[in-house]
């Protein structure tokens, strides 16, 4: 039996799990990776093309709340965004898989799992990864992003394109969803470094217990699950760019600790005495005002004039009026290709309460809304419901918790309506195995008959 030229990584902190997976998996595809420690993850996909991550949820002994594993499959979809990740999960832990999905998770499996019902998922999933994989390439070939003709997002870009050739370092400013991220990954691919690493890293995300050896790194037996010398994220980002997002969050004991590293450009491990040099170029970003951080004394000066060699400002897309249809637009047809739709358009009442609706969730909150209206959307035409825009004029919460349970099961519904509960086609056409939309069935108390 010819095998799959595809590249599997399982991480499980049990051997027993390692082992039975890769010799499950040996059989039917070409690389198989297993890693006990999961902080490895950064790491090796820094070097390596992983397909497919089969990600256990649970790595700390007496803890089983899976936030461990939510919080990797972030990094993971981060660092490697056409890599698909399936989770996997004890019995009586669905909740937290769920939410897994709702986060980007491709499916997840119970274990002990049956063997053919979990390589059918990972044949589904290697075959995802080639889509996506292919959509990056196209992306990539055509240069693929928007940036607007309002004056104020022309001038942070002229400023970026300006920078981007130095080595300064850079500080991001703008209210979330504004688009910081695709802004610094612009930086990186305009500069000399682009042929090396660019490691993203969510500040805000990560634990104080773990801010130093995340960034930093560690030595073997550093503390108690310290099993391996392990670099950080500065390490990784060694010859590229890192980009330190939510800077502005970072408590005042560890601001200093980052302040070091930036100023000597050395890092010291946990654990160790030496310090390693750094050739890194550094990207912050924040949505809060640093100025003002500094004026209540909540953020070190000397941090902030660091970090600061240039200052660029993204401005609100309330701000941004002429920009809302054409970026509509733009965002349309990236969730048409997202989801194999075509000759999809927006009627002419929802591009006016498009024009008239104030984001204030800025970007991300036009990109939900408007993948919300391609799954739900009928005949090929976008109306104000669809974006569900009919009774919102501000929107004050976070972008990332619109109801994405109302939305799935809607989608779920419709297809399911429109395949005369074909569960088989309608899987298909939801991207999903057959086992994940059960799944979804059950949970959302839809009717199949």
């Amino acid at each position: 039996m010819k095998k799959t030229n595809a590249s599997i990584l399982v991480i499980d902190d049990q051997e027993d799990i390692l082992f039975a997976a890769k010799m499950l998996l040996k059989k039917h595809f070409e690389n198989i990776y297993t890693l006990t420690n999961p902080k490895n993850v950064v790491e090796l996909l820094s070097k390596s093309t992983i397909d497919v991550v089969l990600l256990d949820m649970n790595y700390r002994i007496g803890f089983e709340d899976g936030r461990e594993g939510l919080y990797l499959l972030k990094e993971i979809k981060t660092l490697s965004p056409k890599t698909i990740v399936i989770l996997m999960t004890a019995f009586g832990k669905v909740e937290t898989a769920v939410e897994g999905l709702k986060s980007g998770a491709f499916d997840y499996i119970l274990k002990p799992w049956d063997n053919e019902k979990l390589l059918n998922i990972v044949r589904q999933a290697v075959s995802k990864s080639r889509k996506e994989q292919k959509k990056l390439i196209d992306v990539a070939t055509t240069d693929d992003f928007f940036i607007g003709n309002s004056e104020a997002i022309k001038k942070a870009y002229l400023l970026a394109d300006k920078v981007a050739i130095t080595e300064a370092n850079v500080l991001m400013l703008g209210e979330n969803g504004t688009g910081k991220f695709v802004l610094a990954h612009h930086i990186y691919l305009q500069s000399e470094r682009k042929n090396n690493a660019f490691i993203p890293v969510d500040l805000g995300s990560l634990n104080a217990n773990i801010f130093e050896s995340e960034l930093f790194g560690y030595a073997k037996g550093a503390f108690t699950d310290a099993k391996t010398d392990t670099p950080g994220r500065f390490e990784l980002a060694e010859n590229g760019t890192i980009f330190l997002d939510e800077i502005g969050n970072v408590p005042l004991h560890l601001q200093s600790k980052l302040l070091q590293v930036i100023q000597t450009k050395t890092v010291t491990r946990l654990g160790e005495s030496k310090s390693r040099p750094l050739n890194v170029r550094i990207i912050t970003a924040t949505n809060l005002n640093l100025k003002q951080e500094v004026a209540d004394k909540n953020f070190r000066e000397d941090l902030y004039y660091r970090i600061n060699t240039m200052e660029i400002v993204l401005p609100p897309l309330r701000e941004r009026n002429e920009d809302k249809i054409p970026l509509a637009h733009y965002l349309l047809q990236k969730m048409m290709a997202k989801y194999g739709r075509d000759e999809i358009a927006f009627d002419e009442k929802s591009l006016e309460q498009i024009e008239k609706h104030a984001w204030n969730g800025n970007i991300r909150e036009m990109e939900n809304r408007i993948e919300r209206a391609v799954i739900l959307c009928e005949n090929n035409h976008i109306t104000v419901s669809d974006l569900d825009l009919e009774q919102i004029t501000t929107y004050e919460d976070n972008p990332d918790d619109i109801q994405l349970s109302a939305i799935e099961k809607s989608a779920v519904e419709k297809m399911l309506l429109k395949n005369n509960n074909n569960i088989s086609k309608t899987a298909e056409e939801l991207g999903l195995s057959r086992g994940a939309l059960y799944r979804r069935i059950e949970k959302y108390n839809i009717s199949t008959n």
